[in-house]
């Protein structure tokens, strides 16, 4: 799920997060094809939710099959073939990652996100929430997100 980490959504995720979604109400959606771009910059210092901090990012997916459910903190989703490229830059950091996958089934409870899946993310990402390097799907997460990616599979746990 590469999109998680732009768009606004640098440092989203963890257990304090949970404080916003322990009372969300029963979401479910599907697409049989998708894509989507965005792109966002602000000039920071505007006293309105996500205009904070000076920021410039950029995203783009496309795929086929997508599922997705939530409810409270428990979230899945499944995915078909997808491709996805991103950019961002930031005061609390900065990332660069392309990714294309087969498919892949994930699912998170709080603070903990599993994804079994093929895929071959590449790229690097320095911010607030550590130091995340992939090269073809394989890599590692240090911070207060630690995780471990093994050829699109990943194990997550977001201690803030």
């Amino acid at each position: 799920m590469l999109c998680t980490f732009f768009v606004g959504r640098l440092c989203q995720g963890g257990a304090a997060s949970m404080i916003d979604a322990y009372d969300r109400k029963w979401k479910a959606s599907t697409d049989s094809t998708y894509a989507e771009a965005v792109t966002y910059e602000t000039l920071g210092f505007i006293d309105k939710p996500g205009q904070y901090l000076p920021k410039a990012e950029a995203y783009a997916a496309a795929g086929v099959g997508r599922a997705k459910a939530a409810f409270s903190v428990f979230e899945a989703e499944a995915r078909g073939p997808s491709a996805s490229a991103a950019a961002s830059a930031s005061l609390a950091g900065v990332s660069a990652m392309i990714g294309a996958e087969i498919a892949s089934a994930s699912a998170s409870a709080g603070p903990v996100k599993a994804k079994i899946g093929l895929g071959v993310d590449t790229g690097v990402k320095i911010g607030l929430d550590g130091v995340e390097v992939k090269v073809l799907g394989t890599g590692v997460n240090l911070g207060p997100r630690s995780k471990v990616s093994f050829l699109g599979s990943e194990l997550e746990i977001s201690l803030f």
